[in-house]
């Protein structure tokens, strides 16, 4: 070998070494992606209902165990049934400041509001943390205690008889119009802009019955104010023993809502692994394993290509349940 091969031989080395170390580096900082800035942490909601309590309390435990170096700030914007929300976190494509707590009008706007070009398939799959669940409440004046007292009165009322919900042609919509073709009611629903508000409504007598998850309602059940009849689960929640099932009660029937934190299209893969990585930490927390017993939450923590899957599942049964009411062709 002559000098000046063996020189262009070292120089070559020096170069691949270089090219290592820099190669190296990028990906350690890749690995470590951490918020630059305050994380702007939408909420497809408004104040005061379950999607709002859980974004609040999660919000707390990321800063309480400092699993975040920067605070996560909850924003709602419930407009539209969510289609606000959903419209804006599409704005926000392939950024990674912003996450977003969402339910299930997170299938159902899209779908009936096709012209906002939103394909929630294409949002980033962080975290499912819980799928709530959903109860049949009255309030204590009405006298009613089970099933048959209420569609009896519900029955009798006809359309002067109001099921008060979260908006059109979401989960409460499609629960009410599941007891009117069951039970061959003609309740009027009547859409309000959150659970907390309706819960409110209910336990103020304004409407005769809703159908809010267990953590929007909690509050007036303690204090007496609304009576739980029914739960859409597979078995009775241990928060509420003595109330049957739908199937017990002979219409085998279940619905969930998922309580999932999406991140916006095309989010960068190393922010995209921090979130998750945040969300089982919040998953993990004491609290919010107290959370999900104290609310009747359900379900395993599920994310990447799991999450996604569950989402397709669902919503291809939403496109259906819609369809069913005439909410879209």
């Amino acid at each position: 070998m002559t000098a000046k091969t063996s020189k262009l031989a070292l120089f070559s080395a020096a170069l691949i070494a270089a090219a290592t170390i820099v190669t190296n580096i990028s990906v350690a900082k890749a690995e470590e992606w951490v918020p630059r800035k305050p994380v702007e942490f939408v909420i497809m909601a408004g104040p005061g209902g379950g999607a709002d309590k859980m974004a609040r309390l999660m919000q707390t435990v990321i800063q309480k165990h400092h699993i975040s170096p920067k605070p996560f700030i909850p924003v709602n914007k419930p407009g539209g049934s969510g289609a606000e929300a959903l419209i804006y976190m599409k704005s926000k494509t392939g950024e990674d400041h912003t996450v977003m707590v969402t339910l299930n009008s997170f299938y159902t706007t899209p779908l009936r509001q096709p012209a906002l070009g939103i394909d929630p398939l294409t949002f980033t799959p962080i975290a499912r943390m819980a799928e709530d669940t959903f109860v049949l409440w009255v309030n204590k004046d009405s006298g009613i205690t089970n099933m048959e007292q209420y569609v009896a009165a519900a029955k009798k009322a006809g359309r002067n008889w109001s099921m008060a919900g979260t908006g059109r042609g979401q989960e409460d919509e499609l629960l009410t119009a599941f007891l009117n073709t069951t039970y061959g009611l003609d309740m009027k629903y009547v859409p309000f802009k959150g659970g907390g508000d309706v819960a409110k409504q209910l336990a103020g007598n304004h409407v005769n019955s809703t159908v809010n998850n267990p953590s929007e309602a909690i509050g007036f059940y303690q204090s007496g104010d609304l009576v739980p009849i029914a739960a859409f689960t597979k078995t009775r929640l241990a928060q509420f023993p003595n109330v049957p099932t739908m199937t017990e009660l002979g219409k085998p029937y279940s619905y969930f809502m998922q309580r999932s934190v999406v991140g916006p299209p095309e989010m960068d893969e190393a922010a995209y692994e921090f979130y998750r990585g945040v969300f089982k930490k919040v998953y993990d927390s004491k609290e919010w394993q107290d959370y999900m017993k104290k609310k009747s939450l359900l379900g395993e923590f599920i994310t990447g290509n799991d999450l996604l899957d569950y989402w397709k599942v669902n919503y291809a049964l939403h496109k259906k349940l819609l369809t069913e009411i005439g909410e879209i062709k």
